[in-house]
């Protein structure tokens, strides 16, 4: 979603026209969050989607539209429309097409840096954009790199945290929101005050330990550390014997993954975001097809602000 933000402010910098459709409403299903957006230029090329799917057709032609007479419009989709296959997905969808001015740039560089929640309108609404969660790595290994690199992507800020600076680089992990060189017990417990995940992959006891008492005095949501069921098993004991008894230790996911047969760290970086997913998000990590009901939970009726 964002990097549509991140081409609009360039375009509004430049001065080049262009239509914003941005999803305002959603009910019965989500197929993309509140603020999700559309970007369509003068003539009809487009980037991004609001999964509207054969409806985005109208879409674009509502922007070129308002690019001509300069007038936002709304459109109400009814995504119950039964496809070639038989299928429909059954969302309603609220669209506002609307015209940024060359100050939105300002706005859609806050909503690009990720690190607040931000406030728009457009139309007759006004679009509310959570800021990204946050994941602490503590490890600035290669697997930390792909981590980061997985989670950007997912729309969650990653700090990376090494005691070892020539590991704790930005070449070295270029998708990371910042690099920290320093101990765990330095840093960690005011990174863990708003963040939703911790991951300890330094391979390093020391590292590891550390990290996982600050991760266990705070009430971070997700604490992952990696490492073979043995070292689990020594760990767990290093942590008894300072004081953490079996609620405590139950928090911990190690090893941090789900069990899809990843092997290499691309593959177990991949394995990790998923569980980091499914408690973040209180689901089950089932497949999708074993479940009943709507595949997306919409906090199923969600609405931007009218003005």
């Amino acid at each position: 979603m964002r990097e549509i933000y991140n081409e609009l402010a360039g375009r509004l910098r430049a001065g080049v026209p262009c239509a914003v459709a941005t999803l305002v409403a959603a009910r019965h299903a989500a197929p993309a969050p509140i603020g999700t957006s559309l970007l369509v230029d003068a003539d009809g090329s487009f980037l991004g989607n609001i999964g509207a799917g054969c409806h985005e057709a109208e879409l674009i032609e509502g922007a070129r539209a308002a690019l001509g007479d300069g007038s936002p419009r709304t459109i109400d989709l009814a995504l119950t429309d039964e496809l070639l296959d038989g299928s429909f997905c059954g969302a309603s969808l609220t669209v506002e097409i609307w015209i940024p001015d060359a100050d939105f740039s300002v706005v859609a560089d806050r909503i690009v840096g990720g690190e607040e929640v931000v406030q728009f309108s457009c139309g007759a609404h006004v679009v509310r954009i959570e800021r990204k969660r946050r994941i602490v790595v503590v490890g600035a290994t290669d697997l930390a790199a792909k981590l980061a690199r997985h989670a950007s992507a997912a729309d969650f800020s990653v700090t990376v945290v090494d005691p070892r600076a020539e590991f704790a680089t930005m070449r070295r992990h270029p998708d990371a929101q910042r690099v920290i060189v320093a101990w765990p017990d330095e840093v960690v417990p005011r990174l863990l005050t708003d963040a939703a995940a911790i991951v300890v992959v330094a391979h390093d006891a020391k590292i590891d330990l550390a990290a996982l008492r600050c991760a266990l005095d705070s009430d971070v949501a997700y604490i992952g550390v990696l490492g073979s069921r043995r070292s689990q098993s020594v760990r767990a004991e290093s942590l008894r014997e300072l004081g953490y008894g079996i609620d405590a230790l139950a928090r911990i996911h190690g090893p941090a993954g789900l069990d899809v047969g990843a092997t290499f760290s691309a593959q177990i970086a991949c394995s990790i975001l998923a569980e980091i997913l499914t408690v973040l998000n209180h689901r089950s990590a089932s497949p999708l097809r074993s479940l009943q009901g709507p595949i997306h939970h919409a906090e199923l009726e969600h609405w931007g602000t009218r003005r």
